[in-house]
């Protein structure tokens, strides 16, 4: 059945048979694709009825869909005619992981971070509104991504608005780790009786649309209210934001969803469509451990077992020696925002359970709840992602800087990521944190530089820290050289290199090569791209004539063009000099020494560059 799917139309000429055979062979396919690939695995097997479902009821070439977060995609990919591209998935030139509309008129928006989305469709449902165009908007969102503050802004928004538009609620429990707070408490009491949406339904037919109809309508709608919330008591915050709510209904049930979805889009008016469905569905190992398999490397799908072992990484020693400083110091604490085990916190959870705060995905509200702490006498440490910390920059500033405060953050992955893209990779953090006023960020390059770092942030420094470091593990460098604010790694008399964090691996090897072709170069690692002090970054230069600055972030306000202007300041500029970074663009995906090659932040880039200015004199 699935082969013979090559576009939503061969999806909507099926019968209810059909239909559930190919939900069957999709997730059969989704399974054996993403053990070649790795990729999010159980979100996706949670939600094929429901793709499917929105497939046979909107024309997406037309009808805007837009994802909430986006991982979820694979499903509407496959139907959308990309199926025979999904052995390239998250592979370098091949399928995101997530919706770009440059892969495909189907994807409406590009999507990647959480909460967004209700905001979003909204935007496109007035623009449909005032071009006076026809098509209908809908928004996905989990659970997890409800409990972020945007997406009450957008449903406050659209609900008042009374734009004709759709949300689509799937409540599964899970965002990555279970869902925390009151909302999702809220979303396991509801509970609808099926009997009031078919007795609604039944009720318009008989009043209709006449003027007779219409007086027993008004004439009724205290009766009908009354009965609503007699069947519906708990579902007044959605009704409230003026949302007409439907729901749960069986997110596993394609014949069901299909009828839900057409009668959400009869209703002119904004609807919040509660489905309820299963994360990992049908593939018994992403059922029982669905926070596991949320994001997979390659795997044998017959066992579910990983084919690579597992190696230390960055994430894993800094929960390490979180933990171990939290056993020295019971002020210690930390912040996650439902990345506990992505941010390597299990163990710390396992051992302080009562120090360890998991906000949801509200990173914002982490910021300033870190704040506090703070301002109390604790000592905050906030794991989180680069690019999701970019949530939190307003409180960044307002809550913890303007007041001095001593809130430490882990920023994870930062940096060039690899397979999750343009959405996911942390080249901005470098920039942003440099801005926030009295803001140390610290930028170890090693396991035992992270280790040393992060101590000296919780233990020893005052004011707001950030240690930033990437995804995955350590390369060549592994030496511990992080208490000075610079230092040299390798001399040489020639030209310069300046870098820091892990691209010091990608320095060090380009030294090598311009030995080898008679060039020698001098390496030089900051430790500490924030605050830089002029005289510092003088005595670490000292009277460089070539000197080239390399950085994986983009090129407005990275560390070289700061590093330039304290340069011609103090009237010190290098004969030569070159900045190599992201400049204005934002890498796709592919594994990160791809990307490097691409970005030509590899040793090889790197090498060719000095070596063609040294020739140049």
């Amino acid at each position: 059945m699935l082969e013979s799917i090559h576009s939503p139309s061969d999806v909507k000429r099926l019968n209810s048979t059909q239909t559930r055979q190919l939900c069957d062979e999709l997730r059969t396919f989704l399974v054996r694709s993403v053990a070649k690939t790795g990729g999010h695995l159980a979100s996706n097997l949670g939600v094929v009825e429901l793709t499917v479902a929105i497939h046979r009821v909107f024309d997406t070439s037309r009808d805007r869909l837009v994802f909430d977060v986006g991982h979820q995609c694979y499903v509407h990919k496959i139907l959308t005619g990309r199926r025979e591209q999904m052995d390239t998935l998250r592979q370098f030139g091949g399928l995101s992981g997530f919706p770009k509309p440059y892969e495909s008129v189907h994807d409406a928006f590009m999507a990647g971070h959480a909460s967004n989305s209700v905001s979003v469709a909204l935007g496109m449902a007035k623009a449909r509104t005032m071009r006076h165009e026809n098509y209908d908007v809908i928004a996905l969102i989990g659970d997890g991504a409800l409990g972020g503050g945007l997406s009450f802004e957008g449903l406050n928004n659209a609900g008042a608005s009374g734009e004709p538009m759709i949300v689509i609620l799937n409540d599964n429990g899970m965002s990555i780790a279970p869902n925390v707070g009151a909302v999702s408490r809220h979303l396991s009491r509801l509970r609808t009786k099926p009997g009031y949406y078919e007795f609604k339904k039944r009720y318009r037919q008989l009043l209709g649309n006449g003027p007779v109809g219409g007086k027993l309508y008004h004439v009724s709608h205290d009766i009908k209210t009354a009965l609503k919330k007699t069947l519906l008591p708990d579902s007044s915050m959605f009704e409230s934001m003026g949302f007409s709510y439907m729901g749960p209904v069986d997110g596993h049930d394609v014949e069901a969803l299909t009828q839900s979805l057409q009668w959400a889009r009869e209703q002119r008016c904004p609807v919040l469509l509660h489905v309820r469905t299963v994360k990992g569905k049908g593939y018994s190992p992403a059922e029982e451990r669905p926070a596991d398999y949320h994001g997979v490397s390659p795997f044998d799908p017959a066992t579910g077992k990983p084919l690579r072992t597992a190696k230390m990484d960055f994430s894993h020693v800094f929960g390490q020696e979180l933990t171990a400083l939290a056993g020295e110091d019971g002020r210690v604490c930390a912040i996650t925002a439902a990345m506990q085990e992505g941010t390597g916190l299990t163990e710390f959870a396992r051992k302080y359970p009562d120090r360890l705060f998991d906000v949801g995905i509200a990173e914002g509200h982490a910021v300033s709840m870190a704040g506090g702490m703070a301002k109390q006498g604790l000592v905050p440490v906030f794991a989180v992602y680069s690019s999701f910390l970019q949530r939190g920059y307003d409180q960044l500033l307002q809550d913890v800087a303007l007041d001095g405060l001593h809130v430490v953050l882990g920023v994870d992955r930062a940096g060039l990521v690899g397979a999750d893209g343009e959405t996911h990779h942390g080249c901005f953090d470098a920039l942003y944190l440099s801005q926030v006023p009295h803001m140390t960020v610290l930028c170890p390059a090693s396991f035992a530089e992270l280790r040393q770092m992060l101590r000296r942030a919780v233990l020893e420094l005052t004011g707001p820290v950030a240690v930033r470091y990437p995804r995955g593990g350590e390369g060549a460098y592994q030496d511990c050289c992080g208490n000075e604010t610079f230092t040299q790694v390798r001399p040489g008399a020639d030209c310069t290199i300046l870098t820091y964090g892990v691209l010091i691996n990608e320095a060090l090897a380009a030294a090598e090569l311009l030995h080898e072709a008679g060039v020698e170069t001098r390496v030089v690692k900051l430790n500490a791209i924030a605050p830089l002090d002029g005289n510092v970054v003088l005595a670490a230069l000292g009277s460089e004539k070539r000197l080239l600055v390399l950085e994986d972030c983009v090129g407005s306000g990275c560390v070289g063009q700061r590093l330039t202007a304290i340069l011609a300041q103090c009237g010190r500029m290098p004969e030569r000099l070159i900045l190599k970074n992201l400049g204005d663009t934002i890498p796709c995906h592919g594994t990160v020494p791809q990307l490097y090659a691409q970005c030509g932040l590899d040793a090889a880039s790197v090498a060719a560059a000095l070596k063609e200015a040294c020739h140049e004199q």
